[in-house]
């Protein structure tokens, strides 16, 4: 990255040069096409292979989010297993953006939409959130993004967010059920020193 990049910035300054990788999503292995300025360009990282590892196949349909996309990685795994739904897939930085558009065209999906946070219309609710959140941009940002998502899950939907260990995983839990009590929020997984946590939005009676 040139000094100026970090993955959560909105608009990376240095020249976007692609190049094609492979990766494994949903039980296969893909060419792809990434590029540098962004979070983990070559590969899956360790945070999402353990998400992915730990989250159960999502429903057959409704509208998904990945929350802090990348390259997309999450958001093609969900719209390749279900390709019913609309797959919301949200970061702040245009070029991943533009990459998960990009690696949806030579998939052939066509329900991802990638796009910045503001362009998620109001009335959007989401019957499963998948999320390896920025944790690096500072807790008082990250809650802040919790914030604005996790109550937009469907009653007796869930949301799955990776965390790693020695940034917190555990203040986060802890923040989030004081926080969030209309979800029930448990640690599921640990693995390689992350923590896999699930929210669970309570069923309306």
């Amino acid at each position: 990255m040139a000094s100026g990049d970090h993955y959560f910035s909105s608009a990376p300054e240095s020249e976007m040069n692609l190049r094609p990788f492979t990766a494994h999503l949903a039980g296969r292995t893909y060419e792809l096409v990434t590029a540098n300025g962004i979070f983990s360009p070559e590969r899956v990282d360790m945070g999402t292979r353990v998400l992915l590892d730990h989250v159960p196949s999502p429903p057959p349909g409704g509208q998904f989010l990945d929350l802090g996309c990348g390259w997309g990685p999450l958001a093609l795994t969900l719209a390749l297993e279900s390709p019913h739904a609309t797959v919301w897939a949200v970061d702040v930085n245009t070029r991943a953006l533009d990459l998960v558009r990009r690696n949806a065209e030579k998939l052939g999906l066509t329900n991802v939409n990638p796009v910045t946070p503001d362009n998620v219309p109001d009335d959007v609710r989401f019957t499963t959130i998948w999320s390896n959140p920025p944790i690096r941009v500072g807790k008082n940002e990250l809650h802040n993004i919790l914030e604005r998502w996790l109550p937009r899950l469907e009653p007796g939907s869930d949301a799955w967010l990776v965390v790693q260990r020695n940034l917190g995983s555990d203040s986060l839990h802890r923040w989030m059920q004081t926080t969030f009590p209309e979800l029930t929020t448990t640690r599921v997984g640990t693995s390689k020193g992350y923590r896999v946590l699930r929210s669970r939005s309570h069923a309306e009676a």
